[in-house]
């Protein structure tokens, strides 16, 4: 059975308005009840990246009448293989303002607010609470995990997705309704567990399918329409494509929304990855003194995946993929001088090796560093 509607009805349509969204109107579940509950409710939109793009433009043509973007990043030209919300133009500037403009091209009815800044403790609660529901379209685990405990916290659909190269899952976490997001991934990996689609990679066009997949859902819960994806996760696989859903069930023990848990604990739940202690930026290796270490002998290593190598690499560099040098990889003899992306990865590994006697140091800011420092015109990713 289809559940209550979400939203109430706005205000009637307009003749424009009952032209512009006829289709919705021919629609049975939706017609003109349904197209003025799109038009009363407020969305929040957490990321304007992959899956955001596709949900923000689809939400913004059927009609939803209120749009909050969160992003904290700028447009950057890999961005574009996937983020239809962006383009050639956009390059440099805030994502937040190149969604906005991106939106208002396709309904300038919709109202759209928008947030130059990484969700934290202080933000969240408050965000969350002035919307209907909350698209999540984050790119890592703690914002992520923040996101759900404010969703839990507040009963607030969770409209949630990831992505991964080819493959994707997709679910509405609602706290009271069905399970949370911890209460399915109560363990949140490191960074190098589930490598992000900037080390990985990602199909662009998946993202677009999955996106499109939470506008559809956001929908249904704001009209009361068939049966969203509540104790439901969608996995969906792009090179066979096929798509399948798991029955997943609340857990009575979950700490973010379970009987015993605790409402006042910190938002954050702990989850962000801390650098580790025997490494902090500042006591590593400037790209620019990076030449006159390997001339006296010094090794350089590269913990990078095959296909981040196959982008850009630093004349010289061994290639020792990070997983490999947890788990106890022999290495060269001497001082090693160890990058990775931008230097997170690669700090790992120097706390490792450093832990084993090894005298190693830290290429600060990665490659990603080196390149626009001293070989701006290679490749970046």
């Amino acid at each position: 059975m289809p559940r209550s509607a979400l939203v109430a009805p706005g205000p009637a349509l307009s003749a424009a308005e009952r032209t512009r969204h006829a289709r919705h109107l021919l629609l049975p579940g939706v017609g003109e009840e349904g197209q003025r509950r799109l038009a009363n409710a407020r969305v929040l939109l957490v990321g304007a990246g992959g899956l955001g793009s596709p949900a923000a433009l689809y939400l913004a043509a059927a009609g939803v009448g209120t749009l909050t973007i969160v992003d904290d990043d700028l447009v950057d030209l890999t961005n574009l293989q996937r983020q239809i919300l962006h383009g050639e133009r956009d390059v440099g500037r805030r994502k937040v303002d190149s969604a906005r403009d991106a939106v208002s091209r396709i309904a300038g009815a919709t109202t759209v607010h928008t947030v130059d800044r990484r969700l934290d403790e202080s933000s969240v609660l408050p965000l969350v609470a002035d919307h209907d529901l909350v698209i999540d379209g984050a790119d890592n685990f703690p914002t992520r995990a923040l996101v759900s405990r404010a969703c839990a916290l507040l009963a607030v659909p969770h409209v949630w997705a990831s992505v991964h190269r080819f493959d994707a899952q997709a679910s509405v976490w609602w706290a009271g309704e069905g399970p949370c997001y911890h209460c399915v991934f109560p363990q949140q990996p490191s960074p190098d567990q589930v490598p992000s689609c900037a080390v990985g990679g990602v199909l662009g066009a998946t993202v677009g399918a999955i996106g499109s997949v939470l506008a559809v859902e956001a929908i249904k819960l704001i009209v009361g329409l068939g049966e969203p994806l509540i104790g439901r996760l969608l996995v969906h696989d792009g090179l066979a494509q096929t798509w399948d859903t798991l029955t997943v069930r609340a857990d009575p023990d979950c700490r973010v929304c379970g009987s015993e848990a605790d409402p006042t604990a910190p938002l954050s739940g702990g989850t962000a990855e801390p650098v580790p202690a025997a490494y902090r930026p500042g006591e590593g290796v400037a790209p620019e003194d990076l030449a006159g270490l390997l001339e006296g002998g010094a090794t350089l290593i590269d913990v990078r995946e095959p296909g981040e190598r196959e982008i850009v690499t630093i004349p010289g560099a061994i290639p020792l993929p990070l997983a490999a040098v947890l788990a106890g990889a022999p290495v060269p003899p001497g001082v090693l001088v160890v990058h990775c992306k931008s230097g997170g990865r690669s700090a790992r590994a120097v706390a490792t090796l450093r832990a084993r006697g090894v005298d190693a140091r830290n290429l600060d800011g990665g490659i990603l560093a080196w390149v626009a420092r001293i070989r701006p015109e290679e490749s970046t990713y």
